[in-house]
């Protein structure tokens, strides 16, 4: 079973499977990167920068059907409202692992 779903990216490319091809070849080069950046931003205690980070993969978390909501709403209310600080590096290795695997299989699955 994977751990993603493409429904959002097939009605978003209306059948055009080149479009979804390049959806998938940008999610692969940009989200791995604001990853590892929301990553150290926790690390290093810059809410304002993980804060940025989460909010802007949010949509293609989101588009690829990811199902990271909960964990990008503990970094955002810990950037903005000072709440669930201890919980924030918790959140970012669940992220970071389904990113993982997620960019994993799409490599594999789209003979990348």
């Amino acid at each position: 079973m994977s751990s993603y779903d493409l429904k959002d990216v097939e009605e978003m490319a209306g059948g055009d499977q080149e479009f979804m091809l390049v959806v998938v070849q940008t999610f692969l080069e940009e989200i791995p990167p604001d990853v590892e950046a929301m990553n150290e931003a926790i690390n290093n205690g810059n809410a304002n920068l993980a804060y940025s980070f989460a909010h802007k993969m949010k949509p293609n978390l989101k588009l690829f059907g990811l199902q990271l909501m909960p964990e990008i709403t503990v970094i955002e209310q810990w950037s903005k409202q000072g709440k669930n600080k201890e919980d924030a590096p918790k959140a970012a290795r669940t992220i970071t692992a389904k990113v993982t695997q997620v960019c994993k299989e799409l490599k594999q699955d789209f003979n990348l």
